[in-house]
């Protein structure tokens, strides 16, 4: 049986692209999609419709990407949702995940990435990219020292807080520490979970249920 896919993104011909394409991987198949949040929820309400997977659009008029993301985890928490954007900026990449999306792709994306994403997100819940590009200097050093995957307390808060929109020196802020302190808590994370971003380093820490969704 065929994953199914729905996509949402306000530019038509976009949609219909990326649906072309989704339709030619091996094993997937899209059944539904939309211009905007609204409309994707009628569709789906209306001819019960039930993708296993959904690519939302972050930046859509009516209901938007982050609003999107909430109705949907809300109402039919089984369905998976990757954002999607032109946007890599680490607030609106973390109100998506927080919203309820398992992974965060650029339009760029290439096909083949994407179809490897779309089929790890089905088989494991989530996608991360950090993990296909490592950097290697980062994966050997790792390696080596076999760093433990457990944090302190300190490490704890401060990947709690990386996981809202504020920035590094709003975080320095709020924890009484200097930007350098904080520098290290991220590189030290960044070493135990194997990432390289603050996409990947959230992404990992709410996977492993060590951050709490507020």
């Amino acid at each position: 049986m065929n994953i199914t896919v729905g996509v949402t993104d306000d530019n038509h011909l976009f949609v219909k692209s990326l649906s072309a394409l989704i339709n030619t991987f091996q094993g997937f198949e899209v059944i539904v999609d939309a211009i905007n949040g609204a409309d994707l929820l009628k569709k789906m309400g209306a001819g019960n419709i039930r993708p296993d997977l959904i690519l939302l659009d972050v930046s859509m008029p009516t209901m938007g990407g982050i609003e999107t993301a909430r109705m949907i985890a809300g109402q039919y928490p089984l369905t998976k949702m990757a954002a999607l954007s032109q946007k890599d900026d680490d607030g609106t990449i973390i109100s998506m995940i927080k919203a309820g999306c398992c992974a965060y792709f650029l339009k760029d994306i290439h096909a083949e990435e994407l179809e490897r994403a779309l089929n790890e997100i089905h088989q494991k819940g989530y996608y991360n990219a950090d993990f296909y590009n490592i950097n290697y200097r980062r994966f050997l050093i790792h390696a080596e020292k076999k760093a433990s995957f457990e944090l302190n307390d300190r490490e704890r808060k401060f990947l709690q807080l990386a996981c809202s929109d504020l920035t590094y020196k709003q975080i320095a802020a709020q924890m009484h520490l200097s930007e350098r302190t904080i520098d290290g808590y991220r590189e030290a994370i960044f070493a135990k979970f194997n990432v390289q971003s603050r996409t990947g380093m959230a992404l990992e820490g709410i996977k492993r249920q060590l951050v709490e969704l507020t």
